[in-house]
Parts: structure tokens; sequence; C-alpha cells
């Protein structure tokens, strides 16, 4: 029989929903566990843990614990990433849970790099509190890129078939501007090629959308659009690639949706971000309130793999019990699938 798959799954910040969505996500992943298919290693304070099963009326968090040196274990079991040297009070910003939360991914990146589980699946992080804490990145992204040694990365948010990569994320707008260069968008492409065919997709139909209304309208509105993404994009369709652009903002997505594409490359954080959690929101029509969120974010360009929850820490309804683990099932699913993806390619 074939080794399992194994993801080892991050708490995020314990003060946000991340263990809450890790503790009922477990019992969807049990027919895999039981067959052998899937090992799962849960990282982080168990302190944490044992009081969030605690709030959800469950008995305890009664996962077998590994060290570092455990072999693979096929099965849910727990990395205790360390404890938690004062009370972690829900919804609130701490140096204490920001340092809990860097500990949980510093473990798992480093089971993931030594080649013990073939992907990680991150809950949601402050960035207020990593940086509270002493770790000055602006997000997973970032902080992944430095702990892997990664020259460059990118996000790519899926939801079904919406699938957006992204040139820059976590800057101000002036930044993103100056971020677009022919290096780093031609890098971006190749990530989002790669990407697709690791889903499955042989032959990718990726459009680049403008950073500017209407493609600039012939300079009109800025010249980003011709002088860098046209000559890009032309030197990709050369090289027999299905690659359109620059293709206004206002209507690309309209096209994704439509499947014309199968990816789209945006230019900054708002401009990818918007359209794929727009469709991926449940909000309850009564209460105006989402219920859950349908999107996976994967972090391309990293000699490991990662995937995570398309949401954030939720701080206004940590430790209520009704955060929804759906995004959290959906990464897990898509690291399993890239996971198996990257093995199969490498035999």
């Amino acid at each position: 029989m074939t080794r399992p798959t194994s993801i080892a799954i991050t708490m995020g910040d314990p003060a946000g929903i991340g263990p809450e969505i890790i503790v009922k996500a477990l019992p969807a992943f049990a027919p895999r566990l039981a067959s052998g298919e899937l090992e799962l290693v849960v990282v982080g304070a168990r302190d944490c843990f044992g009081e969030t099963a605690k709030r959800l009326g469950q008995a305890g968090f009664d996962l077998p614990s590994i060290d570092r040196s455990t072999p693979r274990a096929g099965r849910a079991v727990f990395l205790d990433a360390g404890q938690a040297a004062q009370p972690i009070r829900p919804g609130t910003t701490s140096a204490e849970a920001g340092r809990l939360a860097y500990r949980a991914i510093e473990e798992a990146v480093r089971m993931a790099v030594a080649g013990r589980v073939d992907a990680i699946a991150t809950a949601p992080i402050s960035k207020e509190a990593l940086n509270l804490a002493g770790f000055h990145y602006s997000g997973h992204t970032e902080l992944l890129a430095d702990l892997t040694g990664a020259r460059d990365s990118a996000m790519l948010l899926l939801h079904g078939d919406m699938r957006v990569s992204h040139v820059s994320t976590h800057v101000a707008l002036a930044e993103a501007v100056k971020r677009l260069t022919p290096q780093r968008l031609r890098r971006v492409i190749e990530m989002t090629l790669d990407v697709l065919r690791k889903l499955g997709i042989e032959k990718p139909r990726i459009a680049v959308a403008a950073l500017n209304p209407h493609a600039g309208e012939g300079g009109m509105f800025g010249r980003e659009d011709i002088e860098v993404t046209t000559p890009v994009v032309a030197q990709f369709r050369d090289e027999g690639h299905a690659i359109e652009g620059p293709v206004p903002g206002d209507t690309v997505f309209v096209k994704l949706r439509g499947r014309r594409y199968d990816a789209v490359v945006a230019m900054y954080h708002d401009q990818g971000h918007i359209p794929v959690k727009l469709l991926g929101f449940s909000v309850d029509p009564k209460t105006g309130q989402w219920e859950a969120l349908s999107g996976v974010n994967v972090t391309l360009g990293l000699p490991i793999l990662r995937t995570s929850v398309d949401h954030g820490t939720a701080f206004d309804i940590a430790g209520k019990g009704i955060a929804n683990e759906r995004s959290l099932i959906e990464a897990v699913d898509c690291a399993i699938q890239l996971g198996i993806s990257r093995l199969g390619s490498s035999t």
C-alpha cells in the first residue's frame, strides 16, 4: 500500500478561530484517516486546543502527541509547538498569541522541508499580533518565503473555477504600481501556469488583468499596461501559451466566471481578492452576517506546498463556537491534491 499523504495543519492565532475550525474540521477527514490514505499533524499549543474543545462541549483534545523525531504516524496526531506563557483571551490581539502562531508555522515548515509532511495547511494569523511578537512580516506569504529561503513567491486564491494569482499583495497601492516589473510579472505567470498544470489543467488559459482603468485607454490613464504587461504577454504567446492581456479589470473576472480563462493574474491585493471573496462568502439574508466562506489560498514559488483558509482570524466571533470550518476543509483537500500531483511528477 502506498504511504498516506501527510498534511500539517497550523493553529493560526490562538485568539482567533483557528483552533475552533481545526477541531470542527477533523471529523470530516475520519474516513480517509481510517483507510490509511491520509495523515494529519496538527501543530500548535495543546492548552489552547484544550480550552477550545471545552468551549465546544467536547471531552477534550485527545490527539496522540508526537515530537520532531517521530516518524510518520499514519493518523491524526499533535505536535506541541509551545505552551502559552499567559492566558490567551479570544478576540484579543496580543504578542503572546503572535508568538505561538509563529512557532506553529516554524515547526510545520521544518517538517515540510525535512519531508516529514507533504504539505502544510494554515489557519489564519493576526499580522498585528505577529509584529507585536517581534516577527515583522506583512503576512503568511512573506513569512513562509523567508523561512524557506524562497527568492520570490506569490499568492493564488481559489474558489471553484475562480483562480486568481497576484503580482503584489500586502503593500500600499502606490507600492503595488512600482512592483509591476517585466521580471515580476513573468515570474507570477510562470508560477500560475505551473500550479494550474498540477491541478490537472493540461493547457492553461490565463488572462492578465490591466493595472489601470480600461487598460490605460491608450496611455491616457497610465502607460504600465502598454510598456510592461503587453510585451510580457506577447512573449508568452510567442512561446505557445494561451495568455491574453492586459484585460480591463472591470470585465476580466466576468470572463473568468464565464470560463473563458482558467485563471487571472491580478495586479494587486484588492483587485484579486474582492471578486473571489464576493463569490466565496455565504451571507445570511436575514441577519446580513456571513455564515461560511468557500475558498483556498495557495502560496506559489515555495520549495514546500502550502495552502490556507481564505479568511482572517474573525476576532469578532472567536470563542463563540459559531465559526465555520468549510474553508479549512477545502484548504486541506487542495493540499492533498497538490501533494499527490507533486509526488506523481517526481516519480
